[in-house]
């Protein structure tokens, strides 16, 4: 009875470990390898499924999603700059089944490249090293997007060849030699200054032609007022001289009248306002010839000096 139970416990752990071999599940977004007595026998995907225990195995689990690796490369610009690449990559096994099983990505991942990630690796930094030269390092800095492309273009065919789709190749960061970053900082700074230096020039001189538009134009403004005011002064002094030539006096006569009144009225001008403590007077007011004379010539004294005109001592 006792050997009965045994060789029965026996047998359910047999059954129990055949089928453990025998069956299994495999996630979503992978694909399995089978191999049949050590020979690639078939690809499975997602979901439950069995295999023949002992003679079959599972070879490899492949994994279907997109991975990201990244790398540093160094590499030398046109302008003999060194600079660091960092590069990040995008890639997945290819979803391609191809005419056959053994066509397919995951038959080419598995058994066509021990290393995929260091071979990809070696490839983008060929790539690049290959690109990077015939570019001087402002123009590498403008155009890294098109760099990547190229690379990813160039490494996507050699990478297809073992069953792998490079989705993306990004440089994430350029770095430079601190030297020559200093150096650059400083061109930049001193582009600014020189650029700020413009600008202002430029508004200064703007500012001086409103400046000097708006002093001719004053300097315009006044030159009207000033003759405007002298035709008005010509036109009085035309009527007083008619006026007083109306009264029967001679030309000479009444140009001397003319000037004595306004003399007179400069004369109680000047008492009024008391601005000036000394004043010079004809010594002779009969002498009206001479002292016309000379209250023309400090006339024309006056207005050279830019002061009201004072007669001098005859």
């Amino acid at each position: 009875m006792l050997g009965t139970l045994i060789g029965l416990i026996i047998v359910l752990v047999v059954v129990i470990a055949l089928l453990t071999d025998t069956l299994f599940v495999v996630k979503q977004q992978h694909a399995v390898i089978i191999e049949r007595l050590g020979k690639f026998n078939k690809i499975v995907g997602a979901g439950f499924h069995a295999k023949i225990p002992v003679i079959d195995r599972k070879a490899a689990t492949v994994s279907l999603r997109t991975m990201k690796n990244g790398f540093d490369i160094d590499a030398k610009t046109e302008d003999n700059v060194t600079i660091g690449l960092e590069v990040s990559a995008q890639y997945h096994v290819s979803y391609d089944m191809g005419t056959g099983p053994a066509d397919s990505g995951v038959y080419k991942s598995y058994y066509m490249l021990q290393q995929p990630v260091a071979q990809m690796r070696d490839f983008i930094t060929d790539a690049l090293r290959s690109s990077i030269p015939v570019y001087t390092l402002d123009e590498v800095f403008a155009k890294k997007d098109d760099i990547a492309k190229d690379v990813n273009a160039t490494v996507s065919e050699q990478m297809a060849a073992y069953g792998f789709t490079l989705v993306s190749t990004l440089i994430t960061r350029i770095a430079l030699p601190a030297e020559v970053e200093d150096s650059m900082n400083q061109i930049n700074a001193a582009q600014r200054t020189k650029a700020a230096a413009q600008d202002l020039a430029e508004a200064d001189r703007i500012r001086r032609v409103t400046e000097a538009k708006a002093e001719a134009e004053a300097m315009e403004k006044a030159g009207e007022g000033i003759a405007n005011q002298r035709k008005a002064i010509a036109v009085g002094i035309k009527d007083s001289l008619e006026t007083i030539q109306e009264t029967g006096v001679s030309n000479d006569e009444a140009n001397q009248l003319f000037m004595f009144t306004q003399w007179s009225e400069m004369m109680t001008e000047f008492a009024r306002t008391g601005k000036s403590s000394t004043v010079v007077l004809p010594a002779d007011f009969k002498a009206s010839a001479s002292m016309f004379e000379q209250m023309l010539t400090a006339g024309e004294a006056g207005d050279q000096a830019g002061v009201p005109p004072v007669p001098p001592q005859a």
